[in-house]
């Protein structure tokens, strides 16, 4: 029949609904509410893949996020083929394919299983042991061979076609888990009507109450008590629920990173939504209540498919409806197993228990368990598993109090829950920089000084009882919302404690016992003896040599069962052994939630001008600048790049040139220290500055070398827009934040960015004032009432402007300042009202010629992290009478005083039709003995139409001393000679820019 393990009645699945996927080829039966790894054991799979190293069978082992071995690609339809998928959490779904992974050729013959066979070999480190000799094998026969080997599944080669999405969000606590302590927590929080965030991983917010059959919570059964919580944070506005959302990564200032699956459990993928989102969430106070992770027993051959873990068959059995076998022997040394074998039985099962601890040990629940017609073996170990691709039986012998093991009995089964105890879910309080404390009570690490805003409740604290469970989820949800108000919750008392066992007892040899540890990685007890003995004594070269905890479940499983033994090796205590890191994310993240949106045209996205349309209708050619697509030239027909930009040069010098600068950076610095603010900033004095002029800044980095510059104007006495280079407008936007929040908290500025605010037109050229004085309105635009590094408020041609009088090319300028969303419109007043004198728009290529030859510098290209304002010839900027200024420190470094710096200079070459190539080498010598002593480069060089020759700026050693001498530059072909000249081929009394 179908679903033979499916049971009548029961679990939370809508029966109403039923659904088909397949699973290698094969037609699996389930229900909605199903995950796929319940479908398949209700439809009698087991075998589910086979192990990384041996290739070993493998099955279930667990319900949730901690399973290692049922790991799946799941094709979701085209282009959406992901590998290593948990079987447990995966949503089943009508016309979902799964495949099992690392076999060939089929998962029920896989040849690789010849390694199982030489296991002796493939002991723990044996790659660093094989692969060394011979030498010359490695690169073409050892690297080869282990990388075609290593990983498991196989990544996707077509693009992806899903959308994801990222949200940033701020909430007053953030709770995540949304078990007894979390869903507490969440109302105790809601109710003072703070801010609440509740994450959980799972579909269905509860935890252990989704599949509690017999707890009651004050007089009601825990699932009417669940559904009436989750009505009442559903209904309060301050709250949000997010299921199907891990919170993966909790990061500094409690930033915590949730990756949220949107798309996937549903039918038809979701149509437009996004797969995944990220939230990047940053709460005033945050909770942890993500429960704990049953602990294996360490038995020979306990990586059987059908064994598993005890609390996932009572998950499967209650949630799901379906029972993992017929014949169901528990192994365990704790007491929650008995809860689980109650639940086994009821659900129609054969139960048989068996527990290491002596009668006297176990509490009332052996005989619980036999008043329900279960037999309970007390004081008994395991010895192994029968079976291949199905566990079959499980061997279990009598131990005495003093050790001794007495005559083994074969239980038979087809399922096995084990229990080795429990371990808190510490990984994201680990993140968090939290300091874990050892509890012996509990053989168990749990959360102890806290490092930021944050409290763990529940069993990720390592409490066990649904009682104080509660309790504690209230209190912490109420003190992360500053309330002292508690509620206490009667609740049915929870089973609990268990004897702590790293390894079951045997008489076997135990060298030839194979008991894994780390299901994943193939990593047994006896490689970590093994380890241990080879002196790594460390438990993170333990982790390194062995692999263990290295899987992608992160240890979850087996890193208590493997800190044990290494203890019990170094004959240590567990704190004495300490824990391995706990590294983000929690659980695997998809890459593309961690892109989100910035792929294909976001990935490097392209930013333009309001005047961008206008430029590419008039034929400009365009080049990428930081995120920009600025205009490079405007050829005419006939015209290449060299004889446009001639034009172009010429025009400026002659007549007018109109040039988009709107890609400059802006922002404005306004406050009542404002100007305390920008000395701080920049090397030169800003407080005497008034307001309606402008002065050039130039920044440095805290080593003293240069960062930015640009033309900043006093708008009054508490605003300055400051102007920065077009790709360091962001980075200095970062910069000056930095140092206001970190370093002077206490001056009342603010920052904004103003980028896109103003978009800039640069009017340049003797006849620049012919051209807007009729345009331009409240605004005196004479010599005398408007000079140079001036700025005036006013309007063009109706519109408002910040209208500074600067140059960036030695010429009568104007930068216009314009709302963006008119700018277009004063662009073709401008262009119209230019007509007659000759206007002429020109590009980047020609604005970076105009200021080579007034030797201006570009932050970018005459500089590169090491040059200082002397380097440049700037030195004359530094305010003598200023206490302190970003960097001014750094000037004093020997290094930067020393002889012997590279020095802006300019260059002129012998032959004047030679254009330099930029980052040429310069050398005094070109005869000199190889390697040759460089003294500089060049930064800057091109055909200057305008003084008819090739011109250069270059960075020097003691440039500024060699002025006059002849020295040898690189080309292609070998060197061309060019004689050292000062930086300014133009106009060097700077006459014209004052027109």
């Amino acid at each position: 029949m179908a679903q033979p393990f499916r049971t009548s009645r029961g679990g939370r699945i809508d029966r109403a609904r039923p659904i088909r996927f397949s699973f290698n080829g094969r037609s699996v039966e389930g229900y909605h509410g199903d995950t796929v790894a319940s479908a398949l054991l209700a439809n009698g799979i087991h075998l589910v893949g086979r192990s990384f190293k041996y290739h070993r069978p493998r099955g279930i082992l667990s319900h949730g996020p901690d399973e290692p071995s049922a790991l799946l690609s799941v094709d979701r339809g085209p282009g959406r083929v992901d590998p290593n998928n948990r079987a447990s959490v995966v949503e089943a779904r009508d016309g979902l394919k799964t495949l099992s992974q690392n076999h060939w050729p089929s998962l029920e013959v896989d040849v690789g299983e010849v390694n199982d066979l030489l296991s002796p070999v493939f002991v723990a480190g044996f790659y660093y042991k094989t692969f060394m000799w011979p030498r010359k094998f490695w690169d073409k026969v050892y690297e080869p061979f282990i990388r075609a080997a290593a990983g498991l599944g196989k990544a996707p080669v077509a693009a992806d076609p899903d959308r994801y999405a990222n949200r940033h969000a701020h909430c007053d606590v953030l709770v995540v888990g949304a078990g007894p302590a979390g869903l507490a927590a969440a109302l105790a929080a809601a109710r003072t009507g703070k801010r609440v965030i509740l994450a959980d991983e799972g579909p269905e917010p509860g935890g252990s109450l989704l599949h509690d059959l017999t707890s009651q919570i004050d007089g009601r059964p825990a699932a009417a008590w669940l559904a009436e919580t989750l009505a009442d944070l559903d209904a309060r506005e301050n709250v949000i629920l997010l299921p199907r959302t891990t919170a993966f990564g909790y990061y500094n200032h409690n930033h915590v990173a949730l990756a949220e699956r949107i798309t996937d459990h549903l039918p038809a993928g979701g149509g437009q939504a996004p797969r995944e989102r990220l939230w990047q969430v940053r709460a005033g106070e945050v909770v942890l209540a993500g429960g704990a992770h049953e602990r294996p027993l360490v038995f020979s051959d306990n990586d059987r498919p059908g064994v598993m873990l005890a609390e996932s068959v009572r998950v499967f059995a209650n949630r799901y409806g379906v029972l993992p076998g017929r014949r169901i022997v528990f192994a365990t040394t704790g007491a929650s197993a008995y809860r689980a074998a109650l639940d086994a039985r009821a659900a129609g099962a054969e139960v048989t228990l068996v527990d290491l601890r002596l009668e006297a040990d176990c509490g009332a629940e052996p005989a619980e368990l036999r008043a329900a017609g279960i037999e309970v073996l007390t004081g008994h170990t395991v010895l192994g598993a029968k079976g291949r691709k199905r566990v079959t039986g499980l061997v279990v012998a009598p131990i005495g109090p003093e050790g001794r093991i007495g005559a083994s009995r074969l239980l038979s089964c087809d399922c096995v829950g084990m229990s080795g105890g429990w371990t808190p879910a510490v990984h994201l309080f680990s993140q968090s920089r939290g300091k874990l404390v050892y509890e012996p009570g509990l053989d168990a690490f749990v959360p102890g000084t806290s490092a930021q805003a944050e409290r763990s409740a529940g069993a990720a604290k390592g409490t066990y009882d649904l009682a104080a469970c509660l309790a504690e989820g209230d209190a912490a949800g109420a003190e992360a919302a500053g309330s002292e108000e508690r509620r206490a919750l009667a609740a049915t008392p929870t089973a609990t404690g268990f004897q702590p066992v790293r390894v079951m007892p045997t008489n076997a040899d135990p060298t030839k016992v194979r008991a894994f540890v780390d299901f994943q990685n193939d990593v047994t007890a006896k490689d970590i003896k093994l380890a241990v003995r080879e002196g790594f004594h460390s438990i993170e070269h333990v982790k390194r040599y062995t692999t263990t905890g290295m899987a992608t479940d992160q240890g979850k499983t087996s890193n208590m069962n493997a800190l044990g033994i290494v203890a019990g090796q170094l004959d240590k205590t567990l704190p004495g052994v300490g824990t391995t890191t706990f590294r983000p994310p929690y659980t695997p993240v998809t890459f593309g939630t961690l892109v989100g949106p910035a792929r294909h045209a976001l990935f490097d996205p392209i930013r333009t001008t309001p005047i961008h349309g206008w430029a590419e209708a008039h034929g400009a050619l365009f080049e990428n600048v930081a995120l920009w697509r600025r205009a490079w030239y405007f050829p005419k027909p006939g015209e290449d790049l060299h004889a446009a930009v001639a034009r172009e040069c010429k025009a400026v010098r002659e007549g007018v040139g109109i040039f988009d600068a709107s890609t400059l950076g802006k922002i404005e610095i306004v406050g009542p220290d404002a100007a305390e603010f920008m000395n701080r900033m920049y090397i030169n004095p800003w407080a005497k500055l008034e307001p309606g002029r402008c002065r050039y800044g130039l920044m440095l980095k805290e080593d003293g070398y240069i960062l930015d510059d640009g033309v900043v104007a006093r708008v009054s006495p508490e605003c300055f827009h400051v102007t920065t280079t077009t790709g360091g407008a962001a980075r200095v936007l970062a910069h000056m934040e930095d140092y206001l929040q970190t370093e002077w908290p206490d001056l009342d500025v603010f920052l904004t960015s103003t980028t896109e605010q103003w978009a800039v037109i640069a009017l340049q050229g003797p006849k620049a004032r012919a051209v807007i004085e009729s345009l331009v309105e409240g605004i005196d635009l004479s010599p005398q009432a408007f000079p140079h590094m001036a700025m005036r408020t006013g309007t063009i041609c109706g519109v408002p402007t910040r209208l500074f009088r600067v140059s960036f090319t030695g010429e009568l300028g104007f930068e216009i300042n314009v709302p963006s969303d008119q700018a277009l419109a004063v662009w073709e007043a401008i262009m119209e009202a230019g007509r007659p004198h000759g206007i002429t728009p020109y590009g980047t290529e020609t604005m970076h010629v105009l200021r080579a030859e007034k030797g201006y510098i570009i932050v970018g290209q005459e500089t590169d992290g090491t040059v200082t304002p002397d380097d440049v010839g700037l030195a004359g900027m530094i305010a003598k009478a200023k206490k302190d200024f970003v960097g001014k420190r750094s000037l004093a470094r020997p290094d930067v005083v020393a002889t012997g710096r590279k020095q802006l200079i300019g260059l002129v070459t012998d032959d004047p039709k030679v254009v330099l190539d930029e980052g040429a080498q310069i050398v005094a010598d070109p005869g000199q003995p190889i390697p040759m002593r460089m003294l500089g480069h060049v930064t800057s060089s091109y055909w200057s139409a305008n003084c008819n020759r090739s011109i250069a700026l270059a960075l020097v050693a003691d440039g500024r001393d060699l002025m006059g001498r002849t020295l040898h530059v690189t080309t292609p072909d070998g060197f061309t000679t060019a004689t050292v000249a000062e930086p300014v081929f133009l106009d060097p009394k700077g006459e014209r820019i004052n027109a």
